[in-house]
């Protein structure tokens, strides 16, 4: 099993981003008209344990493994400068193996869609409101590891962001959202706490808190899945370190790395990804 000894590398991590001195608002801030956000993602997951019902981490039984490695793409569209349409799409790989078994799936997994509007924007800072659907429409539910509940989810969220400057050249961002899940799984309440910052020119990192506190109303008969991150009821806390460096006005790349913090009934898992970015800026050519 993974062991716990990731908080010294977490600290050298979110020192070198506290280190820094134009990075790339998110969360709250809407795209301005015209304007496109693109982004596509490798992902590779891996666990080797899971987080008990009491939130102890405990081995997969029988030597078990999960991978999940994945390719996200990820976009934003400014319809106005207040209101902006995104969307995401994976394509999976999973496997799952243990003594002398071993399962494979793959296709595509839940699309998520929403949008997310600007309602203030001024000293305070920026306040917004988004709405998702998670739509299960692009896989079968019979595969082995699962790609996906087989389930619709819609999603509110507050959000609010803050630019720090001219103090520090960065900004911060906190979002508040309560996900209602069709059928066996059990509501969430999901929350994040970001903070960004430039590190010199052209580079940029991201330190994000990303939480999910099932609220237990989920049917625990659902909770066979051979996918361990499928539970119907399940707490989970992450944190999301990134780098990215802007090579051009339009292109950038990151790499982040994500560790499982705590939980209940789900995996405790490790993420490292790589992403590759474009940024249209519209016909005006300006910057949100």
């Amino acid at each position: 099993m993974r062991q716990f000894s990731v908080l010294p590398k977490i600290l050298l991590a979110v020192s070198f981003v506290l280190l820094g001195a134009n990075c790339v608002l998110a969360g709250a801030w809407t795209a301005a008209k015209g304007e496109m956000y693109n982004k596509l993602t490798y992902n590779y997951s891996i666990a080797e344990g899971e987080f008990a019902s009491n939130g102890d981490r405990v081995d997969f039984c029988g030597n078990g493994k999960f991978t999940d490695q994945n390719i996200t793409y990820y976009v934003e569209y400014g319809i106005i400068d207040q209101l902006t349409v995104f969307g995401s799409i994976p394509f999976k790989f999973l496997e799952y193996s243990e003594n002398n078994s071993w399962y494979r799936s793959q296709g595509t997994g839940d699309v998520d869609l929403g949008l997310k509007y600007n309602f203030y924007n001024g000293d305070y800072g920026v306040f917004s409101a988004q709405g998702l659907v998670k739509i299960p429409a692009f896989y079968d539910v019979e595969d082995i590891p699962e790609l996906g509940d087989g389930q619709y989810d819609v999603e509110a969220r507050l959000l609010y962001g803050k630019s720090l400057y001219p103090h520090i050249p960065g900004y911060i961002n906190i979002e508040v959202g309560y996900r209602y899940r069709f059928e066996e799984p059990g509501d969430q309440f999901r929350y994040l706490i970001e903070f960004g910052v430039d590190i010199f020119k052209g580079m940029y990192g991201r330190v994000k808190l990303d939480g999910i506190a099932g609220i237990g109303n989920g049917d625990d008969n659902g909770a066979g899945a051979s996918n361990p991150n499928l539970n119907p009821n399940f707490d989970l806390g992450k944190l999301d370190i990134a780098l990215g460096y802007a090579i051009t006005d339009n292109w950038a790349i990151e790499v982040g790395y994500t560790p499982s913090l705590w939980g209940v009934n789900t995996s405790d898992s490790v993420t490292y990804s790589f992403s590759l970015i474009y940024k249209y800026k519209g016909k005006n050519g300006t910057e949100n």
